[in-house]
Order: C-alpha cells, then sequence, then structure tokens
C-alpha cells in the first residue's frame, strides 16, 4: 500500500516509505550495508534514505539524497544502494532516485548516527 503525502513547501511530493511489507526490513538492512565513503555512519541512519516504496509485485522504488550536492560520489551511491538493495532475495526490480529536495541537514540523523559521530 503506497500513499502519498504532502510535501514540505518547496519540497517533492515524495510518498512514504512501505513499512508494512514483508521486505521493507531487509531491504533497510542492505541500506545500512551502504556508506559514504567520508562519514563513518550507514546511509540509513545518516537519514540520506527519504524513501523505500516496495510494489505487491516486489519492485522497489529510493528516494534518496547525499550530504551535499558536490558529494564526490554523487554519481556512484545510488548505483551502490541498487546493488546493495537487488541481492535480498524477492526483490524483482530496483530504482534509485537522487534528490535535493528536501535538503540533507544534520536533523535527519539518527540517534544512533548523532552518537557515533558525537553530537550527543
Amino acid at each position: 500500500m503506497t500513499n502519498v503525502t504532502e510535501p514540505l513547501e518547496g519540497a517533492p511530493l515524495i510518498a512514504p516509505s512501505t513499512v508494512d511489507h514483508p521486505l521493507y526490513d531487509q531491504i533497510v538492512d542492505a541500506c545500512r550495508t551502504v556508506y559514504d565513503p567520508e562519514i563513518p555512519v550507514n546511509i540509513f541512519e545518516l537519514g540520506l534514505i527519504y524513501t523505500v516504496e516496495i510494489s505487491p509485485e516486489n519492485e522497489v522504488k529510493i528516494i534518496m539524497t547525499l550530504t551535499a550536492p558536490g558529494c564526490p560520489v554523487a554519481g556512484d551511491m545510488p548505483g551502490w544502494v541498487a546493488d546493495a538493495v537487488e541481492a535480498v532475495a524477492g526483490v524483482k526490480q530496483v530504482e534509485v532516485e537522487l534528490t535535493w529536495n528536501p535538503p540533507w541537514g544534520m536533523e535527519m540523523m539518527s540517534d544512533e548516527a548523532r552518537l557515533e559521530l558525537g553530537f550527543m
């Protein structure tokens, strides 16, 4: 089931994650294996994954961002995420979309990430 939420002002319309899908936790775990090379925290805990949308046919669409538009791995990281998620048993197809809106901010990090980076 996919519902669409109201966007933040100036933000694109982003669907919420399909958290009730049986593959959701495995897909999140796969995302947790991907790290920004400059930050020793996985991209999920950094808050770079905005949406994990999973269709009834197990097709996955991930909307993500990076810490900055000038990030040196901007061209590579979506592929890393797609590769990690494609390895999950049952996933049929993966699409990773990179967005800059809303822009990433440190408030998007999980408490675990803040603790790891010494911000708590």
